[in-house]
């Protein structure tokens, strides 16, 4: 087991959410299923049975998914960083992600349940951070200008084509 988790709270979807993530990552996995008891039905207003959390697995990444009610909703504050090694798979995950959500800028958007990710290139920290300002610059430059993230776009601003 990992030694830090992330934790999504769901109102009810947390099944339908993760079925959906598997579904877009291939190399994942439900690892335990856990459900209400007598015990936390009277406090989370869940029934007794149904499904309470989720602890699975995306690319050798845990997360848990909760089914925890309307007290907490998902905002941007938090998003999960998907580093891409080609443009085809930077397009398909913008497309499956962002399908029924919303598509931001810079590479984020919302999925259909709330959660927020970055559909970002790999070399994309390697792009914008380093000793050459100017370069930098012309990146970012060219990555404010994008929703879905380009990489053509961004290596030639790198190389200052």
């Amino acid at each position: 087991m990992q030694k830090i988790i992330t934790h999504i709270w769901f109102n009810d979807q947390a099944e339908q959410a993760v079925e959906f993530y598997l579904s877009v990552f291939s190399n994942s996995r439900v690892l335990i299923t856990s459900y209400y008891g007598q015990a936390s039905e009277q406090v989370s207003g869940r029934a007794a049975g149904s499904v309470m959390s989720i602890h699975f697995e995306l690319e050798g990444q845990e997360f848990i998914a909760l089914n925890g009610g309307p007290h907490f909703t998902l905002n941007p504050a938090i998003s999960l960083v998907v580093n891409c090694d080609s443009q085809a798979e930077i397009d398909r995950l913008w497309q499956q992600l962002g399908e029924g959500g919303q598509h931001l800028q810079c590479g984020w958007l919302t999925d259909r349940f709330g959660l927020s990710w970055q559909i970002i290139p790999s070399d994309v920290v390697r792009f914008m951070l380093g000793p050459d300002n100017a370069r930098n610059e012309r990146v970012m430059q060219a990555l404010l200008k994008m929703q879905k993230l380009d990489i053509a776009v961004l290596k030639a601003a790198y190389h200052n084509h």
